[in-house]
């Protein structure tokens, strides 16, 4: 079989399997409702554009300003042809929301966490992750093992007496670092951060936290899952995202100690080898900190559509996963049935994405609604309205 006709032969099986991925052209901004091509007005539930600050006028508009100011690109690494001053404005602006003392950019989270465990560990090091946490940081996890020869260790997911296990096992190891997400994407829950950063005290450990789903989303004033448990300043190392509430555009970073990001500077690969942000984006990102700080109602207008949007599913006799966080996966079972109701509630012009094996367990398929402050009522009630008529239609409810 050809190269090609192999390519092809898998993708009718992804199809057959019902894993393919089609993908959907948006003609207008990414918002609380859009134009999709061929299907006109829908509201969205499927976007991590929680502040909904990717067409914030005040968001583009620095994007602009930057593009003129610095042009298109940086043209190369930053430590062979410049850093522009707009990097170094976002990498304070971001170490100080986050409560670290510096931070580092990179063109996305997932380059921030591949550039984490391999630049840090070596042979008589450990690192120790949560079961659930992100394939970025599963990945960097392997690359690190490969490259560096580093050891690993899996936990329970949020089960704190198989992490101080893990821990107890591995009291020969140089360096100890736990690794979790700050909200588990795919569940919406919280990492249980006191109790992590409490065992990692008691076994000398270094806590790492992927917050890339609560930075802007957690906390009074967004400024994550360390501001939500009242600990800014007390996890040693916070990855994030630039893609989801702040602007929604592209780029991560690292925060911590100013020698980390230092050290980061000097070894990470992804830094190395790699062309920074692109200016417009870094210019648009700094101005959608800056915003969420003079605006936290939006924080707090999040949060209660959320909660009013997992209590009428429940009134409605869906099965939404408890929490605290703008995702509220709606729980159906089996992978097709997911998959029939994602189809038709966007045939009711409700854009939702439906999440089955091997993305979730088997069993636990599921329609992942995720918030927006952006979203009126009125929004809210039109996809609960479509819920309603699909979940009735299939006979879900």
């Amino acid at each position: 079989m050809s190269f090609t006709a192999r390519l092809e032969a898998e993708l009718e099986q992804f199809k057959q399997d019902r894993v393919y991925k089609r993908l959907n052209y948006l003609e207008a901004p990414q918002a609380a409702r859009t134009k999709m091509q061929g299907r006109g007005d829908v509201v969205i539930l499927s976007s991590n554009n929680y502040l909904g600050m990717c067409n914030a006028p005040e968001v583009v508009a620095a994007g602009k300003r930057a593009l003129d100011q610095f042009g298109a690109g940086t043209g190369s690494v930053r430590f062979i042809c410049g850093t522009f001053t707009i990097h170094r404005e976002l990498e304070e602006a971001l170490a100080r929301f986050v409560g670290c003392e510096s931070s580092l950019t990179y063109v996305s989270c997932w380059n921030a966490n591949e550039g984490l465990v391999p630049t840090l560990l070596g042979e008589q090091d450990i690192v120790i992750s949560d079961q659930l946490n992100h394939a970025s940081i599963i990945d960097s996890i392997r690359l690190a093992k490969t490259i560096t020869k580093c050891q690993s260790a899996v936990y329970r997911h949020s089960d704190m007496a198989d992490l101080e296990d893990k821990l107890k096992a591995a009291n020969q190891a140089r360096i100890k670092l736990i690794f979790t997400d700050g909200v588990f994407s795919m569940e919406g829950d919280i990492a249980k951060l006191p109790d992590i950063v409490a065992l990692a005290r008691k076994y000398d450990a270094v806590v790492a936290m992927d917050d890339s789903h609560a930075t802007g989303v957690l906390g009074r004033s967004g400024r994550g899952t360390a501001e939500h448990y009242g600990m800014l300043g007390q996890v040693d190392i916070i990855t994030s995202t630039l893609g989801k509430a702040l602007g929604g555009a592209a780029g991560g970073f690292t925060a911590g100690p100013a020698a980390l990001a230092d050290y980061l500077t000097q070894r990470s690969r992804p830094q190395l080898f790699s062309n920074a942000l692109p200016p417009t984006v870094a210019g648009s990102a700094l101005a959608a900190v800056q915003y969420v700080q003079r605006h936290p109602e939006l924080v707090t207008r999040l949060h209660e559509h959320a909660r009013y949007f997992r209590e009428r599913l429940l009134a409605l006799g869906f099965s939404p996963l408890a929490g605290e966080t703008p995702i509220v996966p709606v729980i159906l079972g089996e992978t097709a049935q997911a998959i029939r109701m994602s189809e038709a509630l966007l045939d009711e012009g409700v854009f939702v994405t439906g999440f089955g094996y091997p993305v979730v367990p088997q069993g636990h398929a599921r329609i992942r609604c995720q918030l927006s402050a952006a979203h009126t009522r009125e929004d809210l009630d039109f996809a609960l309205g479509a819920f309603r008529r699909v979940g009735s239609k299939l006979g879900l409810i």
